[in-house]
């Protein structure tokens, strides 16, 4: 009884009917056919029919600095009059604002930041109120807010946001995530147990994610003599990969080279770099596929200390549409093939065993591939 929106957008937006629209409420005929309808959504989760009717414009969320200059701009001085303060009463530092939007906040936008920023406001009016009046004579000092003691007035903190690992590791991979909420660093670990050649995945993964698991094995395993592995490899042992934060839903195919990656460290016990991270799907012929949503994956691979981001060739053209203050200081490496993502993470150069001798081989001649002089920014 309470309408169908969707059905309704959909007779306001065909052109074929939209110029003798009837609304039922107001019971008169309404011509909107030279009306440019203008909707809003956080997410695509929307009737296909109805979607077909409109124009996608993807807007992506703001980056950190942008979120710094909006808060110094507009909502520091808008939350400061708002609560009754001057601004020579309250200081809030840049570093205290970053913190906020790192560890208070989760969001492409600003709405939450502000209310973080009106809740010091109100305790500081309320520190202020408690102290009482000062003596005329005595000027009242600002009262200053910075990132060390930005836990009295926010308290401790909700959110952390990825970090690159320390040291090298084995079998451990960062890759990248897109949410909805921005990028994040994905850690993917690899460990071999004993078994009869099963492989079992955690972490929450989706179904595209499984099978993305599963191309990333097999390629290894096709690969297995190249890359100086034993073919028969499964024979004895069971491959478990795990993604870290089970509590969260994880899909997509964007984390096959990081897969794939962790399982040739893991078989050939040679450890991953751990300022690098990683973002594209993988086929079977060992071929690096375009992803989505690259903005948001940099930006979380420079929040965490990453240095070095390799993706799929393919994405090449989208780094023209990213600030170059985004990427600033960080290597991006476009690849085409997981041989050259090997040749980067790892710390060792892959060595096969050459046919019917005990020698060693290299993988390639010398010289850098093309991938390994990568985009320096």
């Amino acid at each position: 009884f309470r309408g169908d929106p969707s059905s309704a957008l959909l007779e306001v937006l065909d052109p074929e009917q939209n110029n003798t629209f009837n609304d039922h409420y107001l019971e008169v005929d309404l011509d909107l056919s030279e009306v440019m309808f203008v909707a809003t959504s956080n997410t695509l989760n929307i009737p296909g029919p109805l979607l077909d009717r409109m124009e996608v414009i993807r807007i992506p969320g703001y980056t950190e600095e942008e979120k710094l200059h909006i808060a110094e701009r507009y909502l520091v001085p808008k939350q400061l009059k708002a609560n009754g303060l001057k601004p020579e009463e309250l200081k809030i530092a840049d570093s205290a604002i970053r913190d906020i939007v790192r560890y208070y906040t989760r969001e492409s936008g600003v709405r939450n930041l502000e209310r973080e920023i009106a809740k010091v406001c109100r305790k500081v009016v309320k520190e202020i109120a408690l102290a009482g009046p000062k003596p005329a004579k005595k000027k009242a000092s600002a009262i200053s807010v910075t990132s060390k003691n930005l836990e009295k007035y926010q308290g401790v903190r909700r959110f952390d946001f990825g970090r690159a690992e320390e040291q090298n590791e084995i079998g451990l991979v960062t890759g990248l995530a897109w949410t909805e909420v921005g990028g994040d660093l994905l850690q993917i670990e690899v460990s071999l147990v004993p078994g009869k050649g099963g492989m079992t995945l955690t972490g929450q993964l989706g179904d595209v994610m499984k099978e993305s698991a599963s191309a990333a094995l097999s390629v290894v395993r096709s690969r297995a003599e190249s890359l100086g592995i034993d073919t028969d490899f499964l024979q004895k042992q069971d491959v478990h990969l795990h993604v870290p934060d089970g509590a969260t839903p994880k899909d997509g195919p964007s984390a096959g080279i990081a897969m794939a990656t962790a399982l040739v460290s893991t078989l050939t016990k040679n450890p991953v770099r751990a300022n690098v991270a990683m973002t594209g799907e993988i086929t079977l012929r060992g071929r690096v596929s375009a992803i989505g949503g690259l903005k948001e994956k940099l930006l979380a691979a420079i929040r965490g200390g990453i240095t070095t981001v390799i993706i799929p060739e393919e994405n090449r053209k989208d780094l023209a549409e990213i600030p170059a203050n985004v990427t600033q200081g960080m290597k991006i490496v476009p690849v085409r093939w997981i041989d050259e993502v090997l040749d980067l993470a790892l710390e060792r150069p892959l060595t096969p065993a050459a046919s019917g001798s005990g020698e060693k081989l290299p993988v390639r001649e010398g010289g850098k591939s093309p991938a390994q002089e990568g985009v320096k920014h």
